[in-house]
C-alpha cells in the first residue's frame, strides 16, 4: 500500500480555481491508478476523478467535466486535480486513493481503492 497526502484546498469564492496535490510514498508509484473523491456533509462520499499508472487514460464525473483536470508526475510521485470555476456545489472534503492497476479507473468506485490520504477541505462560498 502507499501512503497518501493531500494538499491545496482551502476557502475560495464561486467562480475560482484551486489545485489539490496528492503526494504519495512508495517504490510501486508507477503501477498505481489514483482517483480523487469527495464528500460532503450528508452525502455518500463521489468519485470525481482518477487516472491510470502511466497516465494514458483518465475518468471524470460528470458533474465536473470540463471543469476539473487531473495529472501525474511519476517523478515527483504527485497527482493533481485542477479544479476550476468552482462552485459551492463543489464544497466538500477531497480524498485521493490509490490501486494497482487501471480498472480501477472506469467508474471511479470507492470501494476498488485500497489505500487512502486523510483529506483536505474545500469550501466554495462568498
Amino acid at each position: 500500500q502507499l501512503q497518501l497526502v493531500e494538499s491545496g484546498g482551502g476557502l475560495v469564492q464561486p467562480g475560482g480555481s484551486l489545485r489539490l496535490s496528492c503526494a504519495a510514498s512508495g517504490s510501486t508509484w508507477n503501477y498505481y491508478a489514483i482517483g480523487w473523491f469527495r464528500q460532503a456533509p450528508g452525502k455518500e462520499r463521489e468519485g470525481v476523478s482518477c487516472i491510470s499508472s502511466r497516465g494514458g487514460m483518465t475518468n471524470y464525473a460528470d458533474s465536473v467535466k470540463g471543469r476539473f483536470t487531473i495529472s501525474r508526475d511519476n517523478a515527483e510521485n504527485t497527482v493533481y486535480l485542477q479544479m476550476n470555476s468552482l462552485t459551492p456545489e463543489d464544497t466538500a472534503v477531497y480524498y485521493c486513493a490509490a490501486e494497482r492497476g487501471w480498472a480501477p479507473c472506469r467508474f471511479i468506485e470507492s470501494a476498488d481503492f485500497g489505500s487512502w490520504g486523510q483529506g483536505t477541505q474545500v469550501t466554495v462560498s462568498s
